[in-house]
């Protein structure tokens, strides 16, 4: 079968998020088979219910995407039940905020796993398929703080930077082979857990954003979407903010 005569396969990594969940709808809504990664199983059931009550079936992989191995067995898993991943959503992600002074390794350490080795991790186990069928997309989810100073989040930032050197330079390895590689830095997004926040730190946050509001999932999700498609195959490396103004350069 061509590739034209099938669904192209979308792996969203940390799908059972807010933003994750934004994603899966979108690239579905477009015409791609979207895979979700899972790394909760309670989680993972509530949202694929949710997710099928909604119209969305999608089938869900575990791994921990922190772990090589794991996402090894998973990349397999779905290669031989579904078929080679031609689009990869690095999503996952988690935050241990503290100052720096007081940061202990465990937390330095687990962001740097989960939100940069996760990267790798995918990339690594999906770029050879990509390579042999000259076509892939692979979209890394960074952050507004990864690309400036934001105080307790040393270990966030880092590896968000991290997210985007990984972008740039396996993007020109990889550009010959019909192969993109970018990265999407999205400022405060209305996600639960922001707005779980308390409302007057949520207004004083709203108030640095030149735009004036929090941005959408939807938003995220529609860039997400369109750097997927066939016809953005001349970007590459790229860097897209999505902050509403707060940070620009």
């Amino acid at each position: 079968m061509k590739k034209d005569e099938r669904k192209y396969i979308a792996l969203v990594t940390g799908a059972t998020g807010g933003l994750g969940t934004a994603m899966v709808k979108h690239l579905m809504d477009d015409g791609y088979l979207a895979v979700a990664n899972y790394h909760t199983q309670a989680k993972a059931e509530k949202w694929k219910e949710e997710m099928r009550a909604a119209g969305y079936d999608v089938p869900m992989y575990f791994a921990d995407v922190s772990d090589f191995g794991s996402v090894g067995e998973m990349v397999s898993k779905i290669q031989s039940e579904i078929g080679t991943v031609d689009i990869l959503v690095n999503n996952a992600g988690i935050t241990r905020d503290g100052a720096f002074r007081k940061m202990s390794f465990e937390n330095w350490d687990a962001v740097l796993k989960t939100n940069l080795y996760s990267a790798f991790n995918c990339c690594r186990h999906v770029i050879n398929p990509m390579i042999e069928q000259n076509y892939g997309r692979i979209i890394n989810i960074s952050s507004v703080n990864g690309q400036r100073a934001q105080f307790g989040q040393a270990n966030y930032s880092a590896a968000k930077a991290g997210m985007h050197g990984l972008t740039k330079t396996l993007a020109i390895e990889v550009a010959s082979k019909g192969i993109t590689v970018n990265t999407i830095s999205p400022g405060y997004i209305g996600t639960d857990m922001v707005m779980a926040v308390a409302e007057e730190v949520r207004e004083q946050i709203i108030k640095t954003i030149p735009v004036g509001r929090l941005g959408g999932t939807f938003e995220i999700a529609h860039l997400v979407s369109f750097l997927a498609s066939k016809d953005a195959g001349f970007i590459t490396g790229a860097n897209y903010s999505i902050n509403g103004g707060q940070h620009v350069y």
